[in-house]
């Protein structure tokens, strides 16, 4: 995965990696991130949530906005006439790196807003109820700077369907993660009666439709057609939702010594287990289910769905012309497509 996304990031110009660093290392974030060191030694989640921001490599935080430089760099100049075709560099237009910081900006709004912690289930080992309540504000300060920067950079876009793609992707985000959140209070699930469909519309929400609708704005900045906008989306849509396939599998076929890797409930293969197994008899396997969806239909079925929608992905790429920025895009298909 690494290697896809360094040779991705040569394509498109500058490593994608860095872009929102940008804004990180304003003087406002830089104050804000001297008081998070105040979170040292507890167990407060925005520590990991700036951890993984900086190190992470593995599953890389900066992917969508990267997607949305080949995406744009894979359709290239539409054939309209437009004022600002000598903005174009590395065959993106400037409108097009500005929306891709934007929804890196969007996505790690919503990273740091999720490092919320419920007061009310805190234990004495998390930490110092004091510091856990500061901590919830850097999460909700932050979070909301660089949601405000990132609305502010699309207002300046001066694109009305641009800004009406990427405010529906932020209501988008909001909705899923309600959803997430009031499952999660409901003892992981175990009474959640969750089905395929269902898992697929929640996942669209939290995870696909930023991206989605980040490709397709990428095309309405450079005046490509509704053919084209809406193959840019069908790209976004099954590739994100092969990558969140492709995590929610990895406890399962993952080679490792430990065999109680932590797994979610409402993961795709707890799901697909759940619908082969029948309600009654998941509720009786509850506590060995981690052993009962590893031997089940439910991983396969997982991945059979995850290389689904990569295929879906790649043959809406199909629509682009060939390009170093196309075999890009489909090598990140490939990434999370592949398994042990």
């Amino acid at each position: 995965w690494s290697q896809v996304v360094s040779e991705a990031e040569k394509i498109v110009g500058y490593p994608t990696s860095f872009m929102s660093l940008r804004c990180l290392l304003s003087d406002e974030l830089s104050n804000i991130a001297m008081q998070v060191r105040k979170l040292v030694g507890t167990k407060h989640p925005l520590l990991d949530t700036a951890r993984d921001f900086v190190y992470d490599s593995r599953n890389n935080l900066q992917m969508r906005g990267l997607v949305v430089l080949l995406i744009s760099k894979a359709a290239g100049p539409s054939t309209a006439e437009l004022s600002f075709q000598h903005n174009m560099v590395s065959g993106i237009y400037s409108s097009q790196r500005s929306l891709a910081e934007i929804t890196e900006l969007i996505h790690t709004a919503f990273l740091v807003h999720r490092g919320i912690v419920n007061i009310g289930e805190l234990k004495s080992c998390d930490g110092p109820l004091k510091d856990m309540q500061f901590g919830n504000k850097m999460a909700v300060l932050s979070g909301d700077f660089l949601l405000a920067n990132a609305c502010t950079s699309l207002a300046q876009l001066q694109n009305t369907k641009v800004v009406e793609l990427i405010s529906s992707a932020i209501g988008d985000l909001v909705q899923g993660i309600y959803y997430e959140n009031s499952k999660s209070s409901e003892e992981n699930c175990l009474t959640d009666d969750i089905s395929v469909s269902m898992w697929k519309e929640q996942v669209f929400l939290s995870h696909s439709a930023l991206l989605a609708k980040s490709c397709q704005a990428a095309m309405e900045l450079a005046k490509h057609s509704a053919e084209i906008q809406d193959t840019a989306f069908q790209y976004g849509k099954h590739m994100s939702m092969s990558h969140k396939l492709h995590s929610d599998l990895q406890p399962f076929v993952k080679e490792s010594s430990s065999d109680t890797m932590a797994f979610n409930l409402n993961s795709a293969p707890a799901v697909l287990h759940q619908e082969f197994l029948g309600r009654e008899a998941w509720i009786k396997q509850i506590r060995e289910l981690w052993e009962a969806i590893k031997a089940g239909k439910g991983v396969t079925s997982a991945i059979d769905l995850c290389r689904c929608h990569g295929n879906r992905a790649l043959a809406a790429l199909e629509r682009f012309p060939p390009s170093e920025a196309r075999a890009a895009l489909a090598n990140i298909v490939y990434a999370v497509t592949r398994f042990p």
